[in-house]
């Protein structure tokens, strides 16, 4: 009984230092934030508490004085896009490769998997010149249609979990007049949904902290997304690094209100996800 205590109470304590310290980047941009503008930001040792006061309206100057919200809103659009692409287009493929037969199901199954291995930077060049040259240079195009085609991972998990479930449920549905996108629609989908949250979580994070992409396709300072927006707040001269740290705490918030909201069935998502082959 009592090694028992004393090892559930090791282990709370490791975790509780664990979190600390994971934690402690964002706690040190809090104190930054609250730090009025006069104040140094970088010093050694960290001040963790300002001195004199906490100026709480370096959040409202972040907010309202930048582009923040016009940032804001051009992500929500590109994250909205790519998750209800990605969950479609995924979804769909997925289903053809573990549910349905056709000849060389397993060849294409196989070349899709390799794919994976190609790394982004090799695919750059063409795929920047292929957007530019049909017009799309400037546009949020290459930054949502994409998703509307696929990912490689993606598929991979959601066939893997798909085929996890009872075949038979397909068959009796087959037997009471159901067709294939019938069965894909009222059966596969609600039964995949943890799988499906697991895409949609990733393919959020993906894209709300995507900044390579618009960096390459994005010209117009009004299209920047919010990655971007923070990047060209750094860059200014004169940077004010309180308004700068108020901004990324605040675009932190959605990532975490996600996660919070959708950690059940992200954790049970990815812990089903079978190896069946």
């Amino acid at each position: 009984m009592v090694g028992r205590i004393l090892h559930s109470t090791s282990v709370y304590i490791m975790l509780i230092a664990l979190s600390l310290f994971i934690l402690m980047p964002i706690g040190w941009m809090l104190t930054a934030a609250l730090k009025p503008s006069t104040a140094p930001v970088f010093t050694y040792p960290p001040e963790w508490f300002p001195t004199k006061y906490w100026e709480w309206k370096t959040f409202r100057d972040a907010l309202f004085e930048e582009n923040f919200f016009i940032y804001t809103r051009n992500t929500v659009i590109l994250v909205l896009l790519n998750v209800v692409g990605a969950l479609f287009s995924c979804s769909m493929i997925a289903y053809a490769f573990a549910r349905l037969k056709f000849r060389g199901k397993n060849l294409l199954f196989t070349i899709l998997v390799a794919t994976m291995l190609l790394p982004g930077p090799v695919l750059l060049i063409p795929q920047f010149l292929l957007f530019y040259r049909i017009g799309w240079y400037n546009t949020y195009f290459p930054l949502f249609v994409p998703a509307f085609t696929g990912n490689a991972f993606f598929i991979f998990l959601l066939r893997q979990y798909m085929k996890t479930l009872p075949i038979e449920l397909d068959e009796a549905a087959r037997i009471d007049g159901a067709s294939y996108w019938g069965i894909y629609w009222r059966i596969i989908l609600p039964l995949s949904i943890p799988a499906l949250t697991v895409v949609a979580v990733f393919q959020f994070l993906a894209t709300w902290n995507d900044f390579f992409g618009p960096l390459i396709y994005l010209d117009d300072p009004d299209k920047f997304t919010l990655a971007l927006g923070l990047a060209t707040m750094v860059r200014r001269v004169g940077t004010e690094w309180n308004e700068v740290m108020a901004a990324n705490l605040v675009a932190v918030i959605p990532v975490l209100i996600v996660y919070f909201l959708a950690q059940n069935k992200l954790i049970g998502g990815i812990a089903s996800v079978g190896l069946k082959g």
